[in-house]
């Protein structure tokens, strides 16, 4: 089996320097501090979860004293989370579809379609990026009110559909697509219905993804907007109903420990799934062209 080249920024006759060779491994030691650095905190939170509640204040040790499962098992069934897992499911599987939907829709009209006054639109955009999102809590959950959407995932997924950051990062996208296959698909007498969802969104599926990510993930750890408007309902996502669980009385550290660790499953198990379209799709993005 032949051996493979390496390919970048250092290649294999770089390496017969001994500058380079001593530059690659002080590179390689950096990463792997990097790495030990970034992934310390959540290792330490998982072992911690084994630990009961003597040995999680008293002790300062990484590793706990037996590894036994069963710590998590009763506090899952303390916790009741399995209900919660399903209704963050829904709040984010909309949450997604929606940031693509309307933000993308939008983000046609002003970077393909450009009617009279989208640059206006555009600006007005652009400017709410300043403005802090918690400012707009209050007018929004009073609104929330008024049309009736409390206790439900309409207004979740909506305020998804919303999003200024993600409507500019589709202007973007759109307008560094070729012109002439947008021309050709109204030629042959498609709709700006029919070309956006035929023709543009096909060709958009990096920005879709990177989106798509982004929104999973601001979805996921939400928490105040779900906390004002299914507190107290059957439609808890799992940051509240951890909230939740953290005000009762009969709640101890290693408990709320392990809850987090429940918290931090899914994110973990969809960063490893989708990594390697994570860093690709981000890269296709930022190169236009």
């Amino acid at each position: 089996m032949a051996e493979q080249t390496r390919t970048g920024v250092i290649r294999d006759y770089d390496m017969h320097a001994p500058s380079v060779r001593v530059g690659y491994g002080i590179i390689l030691f950096l990463c792997a501090v990097m790495v030990v650095v970034a992934l310390f905190p959540l290792v330490w939170v998982i072992l911690a979860g084994f630990k009961d509640l003597r040995e999680f204040v008293s002790s300062t040790r990484l590793l706990p004293a037996s590894f036994d499962p069963k710590t998590y098992l009763t506090t899952w069934n303390q916790l009741g989370i399995a209900k919660n897992y399903l209704n963050s499911f829904l709040s984010v599987a909309g949450s997604v579809v929606c940031a693509l939907l309307f933000n993308g829709l939008l983000g046609y009209g002003l970077g393909i379609l450009k009617p009279k006054g989208s640059g206006a639109v555009k600006k007005l955009v652009m400017l709410s990026l300043l403005m802090p999102t918690t400012i707009s809590i209050v007018p929004l959950f009073m609104n929330i009110q008024k049309v009736g959407l409390g206790n439900s995932f309409v207004p979740l997924w909506l305020s998804y559909g919303a999003n200024a950051m993600y409507v500019i990062l589709f202007v973007q996208f759109f307008e560094s697509l070729p012109a002439s296959i947008l021309e050709a698909s109204r030629i042959d007498g498609c709709s700006q219905l029919q070309v956006f969802f035929r023709i543009v969104l096909p060709l958009s599926k990096p920005i879709c993804s990177v989106v798509a990510i982004f929104a999973v993930n601001a979805a996921w750890s939400d928490f105040l907007l779900p906390y004002l408007v299914l507190r107290g309902g059957e439609l808890q996502t799992v940051m509240v109903r951890l909230f939740v669980f953290s005000t009762e009385q009969t709640v101890n550290e290693d408990a709320m420990m392990r809850s987090v660790v429940f918290s931090m499953i899914p994110p973990i198990i969809l960063f490893f799934i989708f990594q390697k379209q994570l860093t690709e799709n981000s890269v296709s993005v930022g190169i236009k062209g």
